[in-house]
């Protein structure tokens, strides 16, 4: 009898080596295996870290330059009176019209917003003010700001431009002058009339505009 409590009691001890044992080994294997993580984590925080940082930096400076560009360059609305009921009718008659017409250029600008393509106009009125720089010192600085709002692969507001094009414009940006975005202003202004302006004169913006003046007018 004794010799079996014995033999027992050699048997329990056993077992509790050999499970001190088995939960000292991995806790000991496991340091150094969580301290590679940690560190490989680490490393690639700080990589993570350093790459965003950089780039947000960027993308707020190059949003900062497409703010002013938008408030100071190209209002939100052009200072303009309340269109008539013959110019909204000649909108009608050529894409032309429209754009020679501030009030117009405004009311299809806020159309294009709807369609997500308001880079277009912004675009083109941006060319369309930088083709007039008097000041031959700020034409550079001036192109370079075009250049990053709409033509950068970078920008939100990039527009779609050929290869021939964009490829042109990359090569007169080493000496910019008031012509460099002749061409991409044309070819935008193009996109706008073959593929916007129909869609513009079948949207209920235009037609209620339209509908709006004529009962307002006296010869109805």
């Amino acid at each position: 009898m004794g010799s079996e409590r014995m033999e027992m009691r050699k048997r329990q001890m056993s077992v509790q080596q050999e499970s001190a044992a088995g939960g000292t080994a991995p806790a000991q294997q496991g340091q150094p295996g969580q301290a590679n993580p940690r560190g490989s984590n680490a490393c690639c925080f700080c990589w993570c870290c350093c790459c965003s940082c950089s780039w947000n930096e960027d993308r707020d400076e190059r949003n900062r330059k497409a703010s002013y560009d938008v408030k100071e360059g190209t209002a939100d609305c052009e200072d303009c009176p309340k269109p008539t009921l013959e110019e909204v009718r000649s909108w009608g008659q050529s894409f032309d019209k429209l754009m020679c017409c501030p009030a117009g250029r405004n009311s299809f600008r806020q159309f294009l917003r709807t369609e997500f393509s308001e880079e277009n106009m912004l675009f083109w009125l941006a060319c369309d003010e930088f083709s007039k720089e008097a000041n031959k010192s700020a034409i550079e600085e001036k192109a370079r700001v075009i250049y990053e709002d709409y033509i950068s692969i970078l920008s939100p507001k990039e527009v779609s431009l050929d290869s021939r094009v964009r490829e042109a414009i990359n090569r007169n940006m080493q000496e910019p002058t008031l012509h460099t975005f002749d061409d991409a202003q044309l070819q935008i202004y193009t996109l706008m009339q073959r593929d916007s302006y129909p869609r513009y004169m079948n949207s209920p913006a235009y037609k209620n505009l339209l509908n709006t003046l004529s009962e307002q007018s006296p010869e109805s």
